[in-house]
């Protein structure tokens, strides 16, 4: 006989390391599966302090069947997004769960309710805590395991979080690169690439080690001001930059970023990390106290990055200057030693960056899923 379900809100430290212990369970023997890093973990749920949460609120939830831990969620009411958009939209992320229909939805509603009596009139996820960290749900792309700092989940997710009713609203996209394709570039591109740095008088650079933070919180400035007119989209608050600069400072490889100036003004930025996933599994998300030294000694063979963001002014987005920035990267990319790329997250409504990404020969290897679902039931 199945025991009884049991979902209650996390309070104690006895039930914070239940949540944060739970994945392990979860994908006890998939091989795709990549643990979180620990300390990170706990930040962006709030056990620990994080800039995130000086404007938002977030509740975790557990569910169990007598002493088994059995699923988990957190609702999260995120302040900026809802002045930025006028809406009062609630969140949900961390999600985590056994195939058990019955406790996914036990959490579902819990995480609803909890919204819904805080003014929220709609509920949006997984994000894990917003759109600017880890976000989405994989779909499609099963296959292989995720590149750093994207999601995994195991494939019956999706049935347990269509099941209580979540309906799709946009997907986003992770196109995979093999570098040697570049000797086959299209020359059309390459052209325009060349045609558009001669015309605007484009200059690139990487990020300075020298100035290295005041080049990381440029890059964050550029960062917010493109995105300013993307779905969903909420700029990071200054403390979020102060405190993303500190933890990218350990983790960036110059090779794999550029800066794009004209007239000695930054309009672009691109932003590359090297695929820290294989030597995060090794150490078991541990980073304390030899996991940093061996992501640091283990970097120099690894043979995949992750571009994790483009952007370019307002302004200027029209003219292909997004392409003109990647392009910096790519010599030292193979010069580094890379072989593989991964670009991610791409929006699906973003019709412009896909056609550039996909003309370069790119293609989708992953899909992630955002869900939306009206709270009326739970007023």
């Amino acid at each position: 006989m199945t025991e009884t379900l049991k979902i209650w809100p996390v309070q104690s430290s006895k039930d914070q390391k239940k949540f944060l212990a739970l994945p392990w369970q979860i994908y006890q023997g998939d091989e795709n599966w990549v643990p979180p890093i620990r300390s990170h973990q706990r930040e962006m749920v709030n056990f620990k302090p994080h800039p995130f949460y000086q404007d938002a609120e977030i509740q975790t939830f557990l569910a169990a069947r007598g002493d088994k831990i059995v699923g988990r969620i957190a609702a999260l009411v995120n302040h900026a997004h809802n002045r930025q958009f006028d809406e009062q939209r609630g969140f949900f992320g961390f999600f985590e769960c056994e195939d058990d229909q019955e406790a996914a939805t036990g959490l579902f509603e819990a995480a609803a309710k909890w919204l819904a009596d805080k003014g929220m009139d709609a509920m949006r996820g997984p994000v894990n805590p917003s759109l600017n960290y880890e976000c989405g749900l994989l779909v499609e792309g099963f296959d292989c395991p995720p590149t750093f700092m994207m999601t995994y989940n195991r494939p019956y997710y999706p049935a347990l979080v269509e099941s209580f009713g979540l309906a799709k609203v946009e997907d986003l996209y992770a196109y995979d690169v093999e570098l040697s394709m570049l000797d086959n570039i299209d020359p059309k591109l390459k052209f325009v690439v060349e045609e558009v740095a001669r015309r605007f008088e484009v200059e690139t650079r990487p990020l300075s080690r020298k100035n290295f933070m005041s080049d990381v919180r440029l890059f964050l400035d550029i960062y917010n001001k493109s995105l300013v007119n993307t779905w969903g989209y909420v700029p990071l608050s200054e403390a979020e930059i102060d405190h993303q600069s500190k933890q990218l400072r350990m983790l960036v490889t110059p090779e794999m970023t550029s800066i794009a100036s004209i007239k000695g003004k930054p309009i672009g930025a691109c932003f590359g990390l090297l695929d820290y996933n294989p030597l995060i599994k090794k150490i078991d998300g541990k980073l304390f106290p030899f996991g940093w030294l061996r992501l640091l000694m283990g970097r120099r063979h690894l043979k995949r990055a992750r571009l994790l963001s483009t952007n370019v002014l307002p302004e200027y987005q029209r003219w292909g200057l997004g392409v003109v920035t990647i392009y910096r990267i790519l010599p030292d990319a193979l010069k580094f030693g890379l072989t593989e790329g991964e670009l991610s997250w791409v929006l699906e409504s973003n019709q412009l960056s896909r056609a550039s990404i996909e003309r370069g020969g790119a293609q989708i290897t992953k899909t992630y899923r955002l869900y939306d679902r009206d709270l009326a039931d739970f007023k």
